[in-house]
Order: structure tokens, then C-alpha cells, then sequence
């Protein structure tokens, strides 16, 4: 399948590793011209092409900064991928206090929120389109804390009221959820997959290896970052253009319901 993106260009948030860095090669081997936003740049999002951007999106001034780079670097912005997310402590519900609920609606939510809002102008001026990449965990809140469950069940809803606003200006907004993904958010010791073997008293090895059975992946495994970034380069594309306001599971089978 021909994606016909080479005449693009995107900003990539959360673009240091993981799904946002697979999402980046993806589209550079695309033909894409590529932002690449990162709170810290790695070395692989040195050396992969793209143009890296150190920024925190927590703060409007590291949202500006991406946005003003591209604009500058690309001359205008085809493609957004919200990627940047994620948490770090299994936190129980009263564990967390309102600093907690802040920061994860900050770095999940606000993010997005902020970053969409300052490529908006462009995004119409070329009719664009938006992926956020939001979890699985918006639909089955119990896999993961609640501050982050309903961080990513704002940024599901968000995708479909920005493609009900925008659509006709020409900008498609659509959503993908994960479930577990083989990224340092699980398989770093320190991270949060490391913390809940931790807190269960199991080796961390032990715990990756149950958690296909324990979240009763179908496929039995966890899913792969360059086939998120697959699914996303597909749904910025033209390929997809009359897709736009929908949720895209990508979960092994993960979720059950209809």
C-alpha cells in the first residue's frame, strides 16, 4: 500500500523512544519531514533524521517551542501524532493525591490539549490530521491507576470532539489505543511495570512474561511499537481520509466488549 506522505510534514510528541520513536522512523521512512518532541533528546531521536526538539509539553512555553520549530524547520505542519504520555507509580486511588491527579492530566491531557491548539492554525491552512495515541485503559480503567485511566478517557473523548469541530475545515482527528506495548514503560525495572512486579511480589521477568495471560491477550503477546506506528502513519494518511473521529484499538485482543 502507497501511503503518498512523502510531501509531508509532522511533529511527533513524546518522540525520545517507544511508540513515539517507532512512529518517527516510520514516517521518515515515509518520506515525511519530522519534528521530533522529547522532554530529553535520546540519541536514537538524534540520529534518526528528524529534527529533535528538547521540551517539556507539560508547560505552554515547551509547546510553543515545538510548534515554533516546526513552523520555522518544515514552513507548516501537515501531520500531529499527541504521543507524549505515560505513567510511573501504580498508584491506588488514595494514594493519590491532587499534585498526582495534576501532573498525569498534565503530561496525558493537557499535553495534547495544547500542543493540537498551537498547530491548529496550520493544520486547517493545510488540512491536516491528528492522531492521538491514547489506551485501552480509558475503556477498562481497573488495568492501571485512575488518575491515568481518566487522563486517557479525556483524551479519547477529546479526539472526537475536535474531529466533530474541525471536520469541516478539512482536519481529520482520530485516536489509538494500546494495550501493553513492549516500551520502557514495562520492561524498564525502574518503570512502572517494574513497580507493579514490585508491589505483587513477583520477579520482574516473571511478571512481563505473565501479563498476556493475566490481561487475557488473545494473540499472546504484548503488541510491538513499529506496529502502532504502522497504524498511525496509516490513519495520517490520505488512505484513510474518510476516517476521522474514531478510536482505533490496537491490544492483541485485549478488549472484549463490542
Amino acid at each position: 500500500m502507497q501511503l503518498n506522505l512523502g510531501s509531508k510534514t509532522a511533529v511527533v510528541t513524546g518522540a525520545g523512544r517507544g511508540i513515539g520513536l517507532a512512529t518517527v522512523l516510520t514516517l521518515l521512512d515515509e518520506g515525511v519531514r519530522v519534528v521530533g518532541a522529547s522532554r530529553t533528546v535520546t540519541p536514537e531521536l538524534k540520529d534518526s533524521g528528524a529534527v529533535a526538539v528538547a521540551a517539556d509539553l507539560t508547560t505552554p512555553e515547551g509547546v510553543n517551542a515545538v510548534v515554533g520549530a516546526a513552523l520555522d524547520e518544515l514552513g507548516g505542519i501537515d501531520l500531529l501524532v499527541n504521543n507524549v504520555g505515560g505513567v510511573d507509580e501504580p498508584h491506588t486511588f488514595l494514594e493519590t493525591d491532587d499534585e498526582v491527579w495534576a501532573a498525569v492530566f498534565d503530561l496525558n491531557f493537557h499535553s495534547a490539549v495544547r500542543t493540537t491548539r498551537a498547530a491548529l492554525p496550520s493544520l486547517i491552512e493545510r488540512k491536516g490530521s491528528v492522531v492521538n495515541v491514547s489506551s485501552i485503559n480509558a475503556r477498562l480503567p481497573a488495568l492501571a491507576p485512575a488518575a491515568y485511566s481518566a487522563a486517557k478517557a479525556a483524551l479519547t473523548t477529546l479526539g472526537k470532539s475536535l474531529a466533530e469541530e474541525f471536520g469541516p475545515q478539512g482536519v481529520r482527528v482520530n485516536t489509538v489505543s494500546p494495550g501493553p506495548v513492549r516500551t520502557a514503560i514495562w520492561e524498564d525495572p525502574r518503570g512502572f511495570g517494574g513497580k507493579v512486579a514490585a508491589r505483587a511480589g513477583v520477579g520482574h521477568a516473571a511478571f512481563l512474561d505473565g501479563v498476556p495471560e493475566a490481561l487475557g491477550v488473545t494473540t499472546g503477546r504484548i503488541t510491538e511499537p513499529h506496529e502502532v506506528a504502522a497504524l498511525i502513519a496509516f490513519l495520517l494518511s490520505d488512505v484513510a481520509g474518510n476516517i476521522t473521529g474514531a478510536d482505533h484499538v490496537i491490544d492483541g485482543g485485549t478488549v472484549k466488549t463490542v
